[in-house]
């Protein structure tokens, strides 16, 4: 569970932000931002890693 948590964590603060931020510096949001295809992925894969955690966590609460 610690690994499930810890990479969890990680996908989170790997995912770009959807607002202006730092990307509306100089003018070009896609500078600071990766290519959609591999957004969807990382998406996909933190889905799977916080259904993952999820599950696990209400085993052990229902224990």
């Amino acid at each position: 569970m610690i690994i499930d948590s810890v990479l969890l964590v990680i996908l989170v603060l790997l995912h770009s932000a959807k607002g202006d931020g730092f990307g509306s510096m100089g003018g070009d949001g896609k500078f600071f931002f990766p290519s959609r295809g591999l957004e969807d992925g990382l998406n996909r894969v933190t889905i799977v890693a916080a259904t993952i955690f999820l599950s696990v966590s209400l085993c052990i609460g229902l224990m």
